[in-house]
């Protein structure tokens, strides 16, 4: 039989893995706050594999290839970290057993640290094969342990991928329902523009409390699970970056001033939209950045000013009421184009760059085909030109 000889070196380093691995995992499925610990794997992990991933995609010649492999990060990377987390848990495990002497028995073969991490393997997993067997208290009390924490990190992971998802579907909803409201991709022009019609003012206010509701499950959500940031929308001109900028630009400009406009509203959608970029800032590490150009230059916002009136919607018009916006700009832009340039995000203009059609009104068959155009031309003639 096997002669019993403990290695303490071993067993503390599997104690020290498994605690690491343990607290990770608690942190980033079950504890439902934020973690202000600098040094965290996970955080760790998603760093230095975001890095690789967006540097392997740069390599990529066509952008909507680009954009789909970036999609596929958010999802696989849940899955290998997951995965990282099993393989520490068994190799601590089976560290501890091999620091306990190798208490086992094996059938047809020694006892050893592969045979150690083997037993480790099919007890977390809970196969239960019956051809290596402990033989001291110390070893059955370790599988039995291991047994329960492979059972309990299982179920915890069934439970936390459909929460993630369900998270990422429920903050896609909104994004999708502003693709006719602000167009594609969301401007604050186009949204203040096509809110102009009589009782619009009624539906904006509506509109910018959903989004304050919105900004406040976004940051709750995203600041407990930040693995969300990196799940991309279904569409490549649609994402949370970009609906988020163009709610905050709409509420930087009823802020300034629109006579008879939502101004109370559009403070407390502002407020919470810009805390949820600054504190998601924070968790990325992305310190607030210049912008490399004015994405508001002064004869862009003298354009506002000139389609908003003809539609009725009279923005004030004073070096007081451009100071003002000025001031809001700065309050979020810095913060969110950090995030935007982190994630390989684009921030949307403040009026659409030409003339296009919303998600809504476009077809994979029409263009394709082109069988559909001429019935999208007539069904939608009735919709306002854009800008």
């Amino acid at each position: 039989m096997h002669q019993i000889i403990p290695v303490p070196g071993a067993f503390l380093a599997g104690v020290a893995i498994f605690l690491i691995v343990l607290w990770d995992a608690f942190e980033a499925i079950i504890l439902p706050r934020r973690v202000t610990r600098k040094f965290r794997f996970a955080r760790l992990f998603y760093r230095s594999t975001w890095k690789l991933w967006k540097f392997a995609t740069s390599l990529g010649s066509s952008r909507k290839g680009r954009e789909a492999f970036l999609g596929f990060y958010g999802p696989l990377s849940l899955l290998v970290l997951v995965g990282v987390w099993a393989v520490g848990l068994v190799l601590g495990f089976g560290l501890m057993q091999y620091g306990a002497g190798s208490a086992v028995v094996m059938t047809g073969g020694d006892s050893g640290f592969l045979t150690d991490v083997y037993l480790s393997g099919t007890t977390f997993f809970t196969l239960g094969l019956g051809d290596v067997i402990p033989r001291s208290g110390l070893a059955r009390a370790l599988v039995v342990t291991e047994a329960g924490f492979g059972f309990g990190f299982l179920a915890a992971v069934i439970g936390y991928l459909p929460f993630i998802y369900g998270s990422f579907s429920k903050r896609e909803v909104d994004i999708s329902l502003l693709d006719s409201r602000a167009g594609t991709p969301p401007t604050a022009g186009e949204l203040l523009r096509r809110h102009s019609y009589p009782r619009g003012q009624e539906a904006l206010r509506e509109l910018l409390k959903d989004w304050e509701r919105w900004s406040a499950e976004l940051m709750e959500s995203h600041l407990s699970y930040p693995v969300l940031a990196y799940f991309r929308s279904q569409h490549d001109n649609q994402s949370w970056i970009a609906s988020l900028a163009a709610i905050l630009d709409a509420s930087a400009l009823l802020m300034v001033g629109i006579e008879g406009a939502c101004e109370k509203q559009a403070e407390l959608t502002f407020a919470i939209a810009r805390h949820a970029v600054t504190d998601l800032s924070q968790v990325f590490g992305t310190a607030p950045d210049s912008l490399p150009q004015d994405r508001l230059p002064a004869e862009q916002l003298r354009h506002i000013r000139d389609i908003l009136a003809r539609h009725g919607l009279k923005l004030r018009d004073s070096e007081e009421a451009d100071r003002r916006l000025n001031e809001l700009r700065r309050m979020y832009e810095p913060y969110i184009h950090a995030l935007a340039a982190y994630l390989n995000q684009t921030l949307p203009p403040w009026i659409p760059e030409k003339k296009g059609k919303d998600n809504w009104q476009t077809t994979a068959w029409g263009q394709s085909t082109g069988l559909v155009e001429k019935e999208e031309e007539t069904s939608h003639a009735h919709v306002d030109d854009h800008f």
